[in-house]
């Protein structure tokens, strides 16, 4: 399988494009701001052809571009129902002070077509299967998605803002919640093998394996355990590369 990424914009959120081959049809994952060069850079470079854009999420760092990206290739965006309203008023899923504006009375629109995810679909896009999960808790919206690398080889899991090397989601945006991201951690994350690779939102790739041991939000957490207890219980997360690189 192929899977080339950039951060994309000044919030330097994960951009993904995911193909079996060069040569393919692929997909992309999250086009945030001015991710558009970035994608024609690596379409080019590997000869692609995509056929859909799926979102993690709905926050602006993820989406800002998902409408001229689907507009020029005619492809359709994937998005879960409740974060489908961000991709239009994506103030909405930030905390703006009275009167203020979204960078300067940012607009942004829906692409022409707009498909809907459910937790558990089966997704069979540019010959890849791509399952999706329900995960709320960054967003009420919030999914992962996981598609088999190859035969015999662990999933590849795209956890857009639910887990990052070493950190997790922030839950102190509108729509955000601690108890509801660690259930989804639980559920979600942990019940995946420990070689299943975590493609984050934000920051570098790393294992489940890895933030099973050593992710300190994830300690006590333990599938059947949603309830567990984390050290960290109350506090705002931030994603793994800093505090003012993402929502």
């Amino acid at each position: 399988m192929l899977v080339a990424g950039f951060p994309a914009g000044s919030f330097a959120a994960n951009c993904y494009v995911v193909a079996p081959a060069a040569g393919e049809e692929c997909v992309i994952v999250d086009p945030g701001q001015d991710a558009e060069a970035g994608i024609e850079e690596i379409l080019r470079e590997h000869r692609l052809k995509p056929v859909a854009v799926l979102l993690t999420h709905g926050h602006l760092d993820h989406v800002w571009s998902v409408a001229p990206v689907c507009g020029a290739k005619d492809v359709p965006a994937y998005v879960h129902p409740d974060d489908r309203e961000l991709l239009t008023d994506p103030a909405k899923g930030l905390s703006l002070g009275p009167g203020q504006q979204l960078f300067g009375g940012l607009e942004l629109t829906e692409p022409d077509d707009v498909r809907e995810l459910a937790d558990g679909a089966a997704l069979e896009l540019a010959g890849l299967s791509i399952t999706v999960d329900h995960a709320p808790g960054h967003t009420p919206g919030s999914v992962t998605f996981r598609t088999p690398a190859g035969p015999g080889v662990p999933d590849v899991m795209f956890t857009g803002d639910l887990l990052f090397a070493g950190s997790i989601g922030r839950t102190d945006l509108p729509g955000g919640s601690h108890e509801a991201i660690l259930a989804s951690l639980t559920r979600v994350c942990l019940a995946r093998p420990d070689e299943t690779a975590v493609l984050p939102g934000h920051g570098p790739q790393t294992t489940i394996g890895r933030e099973r041991a050593t992710n300190p939000y994830l300690r006590g957490l333990a599938p059947g355990n949603a309830g567990g207890s984390s050290p960290l219980t109350g506090a705002t997360p931030r994603p793994a590369d800093g505090p003012n690189k993402g929502f």
